[in-house]
């Protein structure tokens, strides 16, 4: 029966393809994949021949309509991704959309998930928790992202590029404070690394160590506490150690303003004041 799969691919280790994906790639007649090239080395490793096609953000449009014709005239198509599972974070969510409009069948067949795996590891709370994706380059973006997560109780899970973790680690921690933080790289690979710590000491030390490779990051929710009275005092130094990690002092003042119930320009003042002397 014509119908797409959905099939879940190795993020790092070959092994994990199971034997049923291995066996769903070979019985396709063809390949939707993100990167055909990617994807060619893992059907060799398999000795799996199958013809491909390329689908990935930039062409998903013309390409999606063009997999949906051909299974609608009798064709089984797998869509994967590089790594993981496709249609997370990933542009087959459109794909499994023009499928439903077109009333296509698709079956899923399970695979690792950097998400998940990544969250079974971080130490943290697993029984709620919610995945966030990438978030912006575009400042004004990202801070309105991370501003909307303010009061978030569950787990919360990013996925992050190596080269914009520096700036990252910083804004969690002007964002939320301090909480527990968990930095996850290279997950099933040679290099694989959990690095179990906070949001202070990823800021002011782990941001300029030059951790590299695919990240995962998974922060703690906000937790229920008892309402703490803090004194202008109290919240010019939460800013000021905010300041110190390399934060501007506006971006400080507010977050300190938002952690206290204090006017952030009280604080801002002070804080502007002490910097002076």
């Amino acid at each position: 029966m014509s119908k797409l799969y959905v099939v879940g691919t190795p993020i790092g280790n070959l092994s994990d393809l199971s034997p049923r994906a291995v066996e769903t790639l070979g019985a396709v007649d063809f390949i939707a994949a993100e990167d055909t090239r990617v994807t060619l080395k893992l059907l060799n490793h398999f000795g799996i021949k199958k013809p491909m096609l390329s689908y990935f953000e930039h062409n998903k449009r013309e390409r999606g309509e063009l997999i949906c014709a051909r299974i609608l005239a009798g064709e089984t198509c797998a869509v994967v991704t590089d790594a993981g599972m496709p249609c997370i974070s990933d542009p087959g969510e459109d794909l499994i959309k023009l499928c439903e409009e077109k009333g296509i069948l698709t079956e899923v067949v399970p695979g690792p998930s950097a998400v998940i795996s990544a969250l079974a590891v971080s130490g943290l709370e697993t029984g709620r928790f919610c995945f966030e994706g990438f978030l912006s380059m575009n400042k004004k973006s990202r801070r309105e992202h991370l501003e909307s997560l303010a009061e978030e109780k569950r787990t919360m899970i990013f996925y992050e590029a190596p080269h914009k973790l520096p700036s990252t680690l910083r804004d969690l921690y002007s964002a939320f404070g301090l909480r527990r933080l968990t930095i996850v790289r290279e997950l099933t690979k040679i290099h694989e690394e959990v690095i179990r710590t906070d949001t202070r000491y990823a800021a002011e030390v782990l941001a300029d160590s030059g951790i590299k490779g695919e990240i995962v990051l998974v922060l703690e929710g906000k937790k229920l506490e008892e309402k703490r009275e803090y004194t202008l005092e109290n919240a010019v130094e939460i800013a000021r150690e905010l300041a110190e990690s390399g934060i501007k002092l506006s971006e400080a003042a507010k977050a300190a303003a938002s952690q206290t119930g204090l006017k952030k320009n009280d604080i801002y003042r002070v804080l502007t004041s002490r910097e002076e002397e």
